[in-house]
């Protein structure tokens, strides 16, 4: 399995709970090819410097997972398909740069 990392920006105008809804999906959506979850970051509402699709602002998540290139692969296709979505950019990162998979408590997973 390959480590990823993947950010996307959502509509600013969405609750708090349904971007949370959105996100858990499409990890389990990941889950269920086989791929393990990483740290998930929710950065909330951010400013752009210039206008995207008629927007000022978007909300910002970033996570990082280890999969196969298929699961990233429908992974993006989801992405790029879905309405709240308004960027996003799934990104192979290098072994070594990756290091040991990050887990939600901030500190890193022993192997």
């Amino acid at each position: 399995m390959r480590p990823y990392e993947v950010m996307i920006i959502l509509d600013a105008d969405l609750d708090e709970e349904t971007i949370r809804a959105n996100v858990e999906r499409w990890l389990q959506s990941l889950e269920a090819r086989g791929a393990d979850r990483g740290y998930v970051d929710f950065w909330g509402t951010r400013r752009f410097a210039y206008e995207v699709n008629h927007r000022k602002e978007g909300y910002y998540v970033v996570f990082q997972a280890r999969s196969e290139p298929p699961a990233m692969d429908e992974l993006h296709r989801a992405l790029s398909l879905a309405d709240e979505v308004i960027r996003h950019k799934v990104l192979r990162v290098p072994e070594s740069v990756y290091g040991p998979p990050k887990v939600a408590g901030g500190s890193t997973a022993e192997s």
